[in-house]
């Protein structure tokens, strides 16, 4: 068997998801490529995706929450959005590139793959192309129900989300967002590496591309006794700069890591853009977690699912963030009652069980 995982540079969840289920394949020997969609079809179209992405964030996402809004009402109408049709164009070089390379099946973490896929498997003079789509964030994005694969992998508890949205239900395999295995077996402790002794470590994470106005916040937070903070800045080279000139022995400032495990596992409580993956990595670790900084729209829905089910606090201002960052830091009932119901929700063996489906429906 020989696996193609297809995912996009929007964000960096899609591919760590991505990389996440390479991970696992490759552990259970099973052949496999990690591919960028826009690699296949069009670097130029990589390059202005990203691009338009960035642009709609801004400071505040106040513009990709409009996007987000006019793409949900679209998608609610039940026509055929530009989104399918523009990805529709790339059919032919993605079912080459797959007949070529003499792929038995195609996992896609990402929309635009999928639509494309779709596409090809309602073309006229096309083998069909087994392929799983996986959805990344808490809620089904807009157009998601244009995808027509074997199989949707989701989180369990969104089944009626993606029914609604005229999925039906006999595809959905409610595993949850793959994580891999040894994300967690192989995550260590180092503190020592950081010369962090008898303090609280709070690990604030800010995405791929450092998103969020944490340093409006800093001062307070390092009003706390007793911690050490870890910042993970990611892209964001200006917010990196600009936190490098705090001058305080409580603050560690990191760039763009590849041991996002290590610091999680090392940390009390985790502070975080919610990002359907950089929520899952915290909880799979079953740490106490506050969301902080949504991007407005699917993070939003993400958030709302960590909170009803008591997996998370949510902040809405800064000074929400400053006084539930001192409760959680301090409150072990409230730390333990989170955990306990993280381990209720969400699957630690989430990978593992794709796997799993691999193995049963297409080998």
């Amino acid at each position: 068997m020989k696996v193609l995982i297809l995912s996009c540079s929007t964000g960096g969840g899609h591919n760590s998801c991505a990389k996440y289920i390479e991970e696992e394949l490759v552990s259970n020997n099973i052949e496999c490529q990690f591919k960028d969609f826009f690699d296949i079809v069009n670097n130029k179209a990589k390059e202005l995706s990203s691009k338009i992405y960035l642009s709609t964030l801004g400071k505040d996402g106040e513009i990709f929450k409009r996007v987000y809004k006019i793409g949900e009402a679209y998608s609610n109408t039940g026509i055929k959005s530009p989104v399918y049709l523009a990805n529709k164009l790339h059919k032919k070089v993605v079912y080459k590139y797959i007949q070529d390379n003499n792929f038995d099946l195609v996992i896609v973490s990402h929309l635009f793959p999928a639509l494309t896929l779709t596409a090809i498997n309602k073309s006229y003079g096309y083998k069909k192309i087994n392929f799983i789509a996986v959805a990344t964030d808490y809620e089904p994005c807009p157009f998601f129900e244009e995808a027509k694969p074997d199989f949707f992998i989701i989180q369990k508890g969104l089944e009626e989300r993606f029914i609604n949205k005229g999925i039906k239900r006999e595809s959905l395999v409610s595993t949850g967002i793959p994580i891999s295995s040894r994300f967690v077996k192989n995550a260590k402790n180092i503190r020592n590496e950081y010369n962090i002794k008898n303090k609280k470590v709070i690990l604030i994470m800010l995405g791929s591309m450092g998103f969020g106005r944490i340093d409006e916040i800093l001062n307070g937070l390092l009003e706390e006794k007793d911690v050490k903070i870890i910042v993970v800045c990611g892209s964001n080279k200006e917010l990196y700069n600009n936190l490098l000139k705090i001058n305080n022995d409580k603050l560690i400032v990191l760039g763009f890591v590849n041991n996002i495990n290590d610091l999680i596992y090392s940390s009390d409580i985790v502070l975080s853009k919610p990002g359907g993956i950089s929520s899952t990595e915290i909880t799979v670790m079953r740490k106490p977690l506050i969301h902080i900084f949504p991007i407005p729209g699917i993070e939003t829905y993400n958030t709302l699912f960590f909170k009803v089910r008591d997996m998370s606090l949510k902040c809405d201002t800064k000074e929400e963030i400053i006084i539930n960052t001192t409760k959680l830091l301090n409150d072990t009932s409230l730390q333990e009652n989170m955990i306990r119901n993280q381990e209720k929700y969400i699957n630690r063996n989430s990978a593992e069980d794709l796997v799993k489906l691999v193995l049963e429906k297409y080998k």
